[in-house]
């Protein structure tokens, strides 16, 4: 199987089953007892975010447990594209088609990409026959079903129509109940009563972004230290309760018949030194050393069978992205160390140093730096979740999306994350931070020079990757497929991952369902406009960074103009010191001549100043007030009456 084979995420015990999945996962739970023998192929389909994914790793993981040494080959549709476009390329079909014919039990996830694609679709009606003229089972998942799939060869469409289609629909109400008290049991969480149940009373559009709402509550409860009730879950979620549609009931002996084939198989338990045995050989035969498991193995102590597993495939994962970033460079590209993963450090600076491979975006600007990041009561939730995402990367909140109005600071709260990570790590994380246009430029700039795959390959290879002006992938289709492909990757590795963006997801307007279903099923976070308390001190850290010593009563007044963003508090400082030139200490006079005295910085009772040159002389009088010359200003009279006793001189 691929490397989430070991994912303790992905089981048939996690997955909760109720009236609008019980057939998929009962149909799911046969073929995993017995493969070739009944509902062959057996084609599951659903939106984003309902457990495809879930399910069909569920059914590789069990068909493996309850069959020792059953061939599995679990592969997103995207991923045996380019497998069939690199060994055209380089001239290797009969090795491509051996890989995958010997294969007992092959997943095949996301086929709605088969659209259109008439040489990619006769290559796999071809796979498709040889493997089901052998026995091979054969499972496969998409978003909608097989007839709907657009632009689809009608002997292809045949195929995969002939065995059993099973759907997945968005839960009822008492599922969504049963899986959101599931997930407080995974992460220790505990609310009062009538939360969890006015939770799923919500409008969610699928699993995905359910569970994103609870990650928002649970940090809400530990992070932002509010006490979340029944009554104020909308709220705090912003969202508003909706009717509960009516599910006609299933008939007794059709529940029945339904629950005595999910309880059909029993769960077969293997000791632990069986475990480890069957994955030494299964590593040993695709080449890799097991050093690792072998030492587990011989020791007389029981190790944490799951978490080592784990760790080992995730680093045979990493080899052998590494193993194809150095693909180009013949030297280096059959090395030892690319098969072992007590030399992944090593593998690492082979791939690094092979020459011709595109480097991947931008590091954090050290200007945004986390100390440099001023917090209040408008932010700290944010921060706090920023922090608690520095502290254990890919496992609190993950993805982290952050988004608020222009000039708010979220660009520098995810710089300063990507640089906490980076710091920590001593700078060995593989950090990438740059914007969505800049991404999309990247990927023209990969296609162009015919270097897609290898760019793909330091982008997957990322250990964490911010994303900014995430509303920019708006309108770009190509950009899309290829950030939703690259945030599965990661995710699926446990990569962190931040997303910034100037609205939250769902009023992401051109953006794919599939996608922003996926940043939903993260932690949320909103960095609001900055209060009194914040302006305060941001007009203070810009003016004492300009080289002034701001008092208290300035900083006050200064803050209370407006309702300013980080951005513009800096802006006006900025323009404060230059505008006072030879001023040697600030004070709220000088401020007042400036800016005007009132909150909105117009000041009725005599006229304003508009300067119109960005370079405004200043003249100094001993008295320490100044005064601006006359042809550098414009006055304006906001009062029509005030020009019948004032007169410009």
């Amino acid at each position: 199987m691929s490397h989430i084979e070991s994912d303790p995420r992905y089981r048939f015990e996690t997955f909760v089953v109720g009236a609008t999945n019980r057939l998929a996962v009962a149909a799911s739970r046969a073929v995993a007892q017995a493969p070739g023998s009944s509902y062959n192929p057996l084609f599951v389909y659903g939106a984003s975010g309902l457990g495809k994914t879930h399910l069909l790793v569920a059914v590789g993981q069990l068909a493996v447990q309850l069959h020792p040494g059953l061939r599995v080959r679990y592969v997103p549709l995207d991923e045996w594209v380019d497998e069939l476009h690199a060994a055209v390329a380089s001239a290797q079909m009969d090795a491509f088609k051996a890989r995958y014919h010997e294969v007992d039990l092959l997943i095949l996830d996301d086929v709605q990409f088969l659209a259109g694609r008439r040489e990619t679709q006769s290559e796999m009606l071809r796979l498709f026959n040889f493997l089901h003229r052998g026995g091979c089972q054969i499972i496969l998942a998409s978003d909608r079903a097989p007839n709907e799939i657009s632009d689809l060869d009608q002997r292809l469409l045949t195929r995969l129509s002939g065995g059993l289609i099973v759907d997945l629909d968005m839960p009822d109400y008492e599922t969504r109940v049963a899986i959101l008290q599931r997930k407080c049991e995974e992460r220790n969480a505990r609310f009062e009563s009538g939360v969890i149940e006015a939770v799923a009373r919500l409008g969610h559009g699928n699993v995905r972004e359910l569970q994103g709402a609870l990650t928002r509550l649970v940090a809400f409860q530990r992070l932002g230290e509010i006490s979340v009730t029944a009554r104020n879950v909308g709220e705090l979620l912003g969202a508003d309760p909706v009717p509960e549609p009516s599910v006609p009931a299933v008939s007794n002996e059709f529940g029945n018949f339904l629950s005595d084939i999910t309880v059909a198989v029993a769960q077969h338990i293997e000791s632990w030194r069986a475990r480890l045995s069957e994955a030494v050989a299964t590593w040993n035969a695709r080449g890799y050393r097991t050093a690792s498991l072998e030492r587990a193995l011989s020791g007389q102590d029981v190790p944490d069978v799951d978490a080592l597993l784990q760790a080992f495939t995730a680093s045979v994962a990493r080899l052998q992205t590494l193993e194809r970033n150095a693909a180009s460079d013949p030297a280096v590209a059959g090395s030892a160390a690319f098969r072992d993963p007590e030399r992944l450090a090593e593998a690492e600076a082979i791939s690094a140093a092979a020459p011709g491979v595109p480097r991947v975006a931008q590091q954090p600007a050290g200007k945004f730096s986390r100390d440099t990041f001023e917090t209040g009561s408008s932010n700290q939730f944010a921060v706090k979740a920023a922090d608690a995402v520095v502290r254990e990367p890919g496992r609190r909140y993950n993805p982290l999306y952050i988004h608020g109005s222009a000039g708010t600071g979220k660009s520098h709260l995810g710089h300063s994350i990507a640089s906490e990570i980076l710091a920590s790590s001593g700078g060995a994380h593989s950090i990438a931070v740059l914007g969505a246009d800049a991404f999309s430029q990247e990927l023209i700039t990969a296609l162009q020079e015919g270097a897609i795959e290898r760019w793909r390959s330091r982008y997957r290879s990322l250990d964490v990757l911010v994303l900014d002006d995430v509303q920019n992938l708006a309108g770009k289709s190509g950009t899309q497929e290829e950030f939703f492909h690259l945030f599965n990757a990661l995710f699926t590795e446990g990569k962190q991952i931040v997303l910034v963006s100037d609205r939250v997801p769902r009023a992401l307007d051109g953006v794919g369902d599939r996608l922003r279903s996926r940043f939903e099923g993260g932690l949320v976070v909103e960095i609001e406009r900055p209060d009194q308390e914040l302006r305060e001190r941001l007009y203070a850290r810009a003016l004492s960074a300009l080289g002034q010593e701001p008092s208290v009563d300035l900083v006050t007044f200064l803050a209370g103009r407006t309702p300013a963003t980080a951005t513009e508090i800096a802006e006006a400082a900025k323009q404060l010191v230059q505008l006072a030139g030879g001023v040697r200490e600030l004070t709220v006079a000088t401020a007042q001549s400036i800016f005007g005295k009132t909150r909105d910085g117009v000041d009725t009772q005599r006229p304003t100043q508009r300067v119109v040159t960005s370079r405004v002389q200043v003249i100094a009088l001993e008295d320490g007030s100044f005064f601006l010359p006359a042809d550098k200003t414009i006055w304006d009279w906001p009062d029509v009456g005030g020009r019948l006793i004032e007169e410009l001189r």
